[in-house]
């Protein structure tokens, strides 16, 4: 089976920086797939690379049988590839809908001068379009807070909302760049549910995350970069005894 995303020897470099060193990975529709590592091994690279932000120096990368490397993001986003930030991204001082309603933006139709007179098509597209992001609202538990701004959601929240805007972009591939990141154990418990709430939808999910506990709980399956260089790959248990995982972690003495 031809997997959704696969990267053959993916390389990037930055000037005389090698981030990414001739990384191999594919993920396979409807998983759970998390790439872990060190800090600067090169996980937030892959990410770029794939969601058109960077474009690799060698190697290609495939979404569903179709080459994307050097692809737009708006581009990506309509063949249903969309991501959250390590560091929030929301627009804070517009509502929570609001911020919705801009991942909505992929998936709107009308053309520019029917949104300019308001034709009955434009207002029809834009009442499903606040419809859709209410769902969306629902589904991640912000619908009651659909008027506040962005800025003014806790920290949680914020990672929540910035889900739902990714989600309302309809994914097919939704990758999630450590959404545990500043959050408590509850938080952290209840996001794993929306993780898999997603999956449940028929959507599959790429993740770094930097906690152990989620990603050893929610993968399919691992895949350790260290260097820029991928070192292991597999199920979550093999992947947390394998070795050189535990030196690229702890150091060479452990």
């Amino acid at each position: 089976m031809t997997p959704m995303l696969e990267l053959k020897t993916v390389r990037k470099e930055f000037g005389g920086l090698v981030a990414v060193n001739d990384v191999d990975l594919s993920v396979s529709e409807g998983e759970i797939f998390s790439l872990i590592g060190p800090n600067g091994a090169g996980k937030t690279t892959v990410f770029n690379l794939v969601t058109g932000l960077d474009v690799p120096t060698s190697g290609t990368i495939t979404f569903s049988g179709r080459a994307i490397a050097g692809l737009k993001p708006h581009v990506l986003a309509q063949l249903g590839i969309a991501r959250t930030f390590q560091n929030i991204r929301l627009f804070g001082n517009m509502s929570v809908l609001g911020n919705v309603l801009v991942g909505r933006h992929a998936r709107l139709h009308a053309a520019y001068w029917k949104a300019v007179v308001r034709t009955r098509d434009e207002r029809e597209e834009e009442k499903n379009a606040r419809e859709k992001a209410r769902e969306y609202l629902e589904f991640v538990g912000l619908r009651r807070r659909h008027q506040d701004l962005a800025n003014n959601l806790p920290y949680g929240l914020q990672r929540r909302l910035e889900i739902a805007r990714a989600l309302a972009s309809e994914p097919r591939l939704l990758l999630l760049d450590e959404p545990a990141a500043g959050t408590n154990p509850q938080e952290k418990a209840a996001l794993a549910e929306l993780m898999r709430a997603i999956r449940d939808r028929g959507i599959t999910l790429f993740l770094i995350e930097h906690d152990m506990k989620v990603v050893m709980g929610i993968s399919d399956r691992v895949a350790v970069l260290d260097y820029g260089e991928k070192i292991a790959e597999g199920v979550p248990e093999d992947v947390r005894n394998n070795r050189r995982v535990i030196e690229a972690y702890l150091g060479k003495g452990a």
